[in-house]
């Protein structure tokens, strides 16, 4: 059996980022209670390692961040690399909390552009994902923002109605354009700026370049609340691959998704630590020995 590694793969610079402030935080208030607003990154396995760390998570996926923040009383609360609203950075401040925002850069650059495009009197449209925290923060600057999360969300408005169109960083790049589409045959003057980051990007193209591969199963190691894990199991499906598996960690390998296959093809997501995905690649490329199905080590983590 060929295992094929991906590249690029795994953590981007944003991730890295994020994990490395949520330490130093750790280690400048060592006796101070540290708590992580939402998921610090889209991954489990992160989560339960900063636990270990004395690094706490409060996370409710059908809660905002402004609300979540009834559950943080004192301390350090860390703002997530997906950005945090304006609404709820003026509560911790008023809860008299120590805030650390760990926002990605790309993430506050589309924010900004939606800023600036509201003070200049545009409609927002944002592609993005309802209830994502990153589409949560821009929605929030402005009733003229707009999620759009398909087709069907596009809103009547007049034709010549001042129109900025962006999107969530962490989309596919395929279906954004698509929907880029749509919005300008109704809007032919709308201004559309695609914020798709670099690292989703190369990552999302990466799979697409599997199409002549002969790839008989696809492995994405990532949490299934990631956004661009998700993405890149779709654009894996999308290319013709005739097994996609989204897998949080090499224990979730069994030996049926492989049955007959020749070339097994190794990608994650861009908040996926990069030993559970070197895992998940030794494990295949000696399974065959008969290798036993490796401890994960919560340690070895971070």
């Amino acid at each position: 059996m060929n295992v094929i590694k991906v590249v690029p793969r795994g953590y981007c610079k944003g991730v890295v980022r994020a994990i490395s402030i949520a330490q130093q935080c750790r280690a400048q208030y060592p006796e101070q209670p540290v708590t992580v607003l939402g998921m610090l990154v889209h991954n489990e396995y992160v989560k339960k390692a900063l636990a270990l760390r004395g690094i706490a998570t409060v996370e409710d996926p059908l809660r905002t961040r402004e609300a979540l923040l009834d559950e943080v009383e004192s301390g350090v609360v860390i703002f997530t690399a997906h950005g945090i609203s304006d609404q709820a950075r003026a509560k911790a401040k008023q809860k008299k909390l120590i805030c650390v925002d760990a926002s990605c850069p790309d993430v506050l650059r589309t924010q900004e552009l939606v800023r600036t495009r509201l003070q200049q009197g545009n409609e927002v449209f944002y592609i993005g994902k309802a209830r994502h925290p990153e589409a949560e923060a821009v929605c929030a600057l402005s009733a003229h923002v707009h999620l759009i999360t398909s087709e069907a969300d596009i809103p009547s408005l007049p034709a010549d109605t001042p129109l900025f169109v962006t999107n969530q960083t962490t989309m596919s790049i395929f279906d954004v354009h698509k929907l880029f589409a749509r919005i300008r045959e109704r809007f032919p003057g709308a201004q559309i700026s695609e914020e798709i980051c670099n690292a989703t990007r190369i990552r999302q193209q990466a799979v697409a370049d599997l199409r002549d591969k002969h790839v008989d199963v696809l492995y994405v190691v990532g949490d299934t609340h990631s956004n661009n894990s998700k993405r890149l199991a779709q654009i894996g499906s999308q290319q013709g691959i005739p097994r996609v598996l989204l897998i949080e960690s090499v224990q979730d390998i069994e030996p049926a998704q492989l049955k007959g296959a020749q070339n097994v093809a190794v990608t994650s997501g861009a908040s996926t630590p990069t030993y559970l995905t070197a895992q998940v690649i030794d494990y295949l490329e000696h399974m065959e020995e008969g290798v036993p199905n490796p401890h994960i080590s919560l340690q070895d983590i971070l």
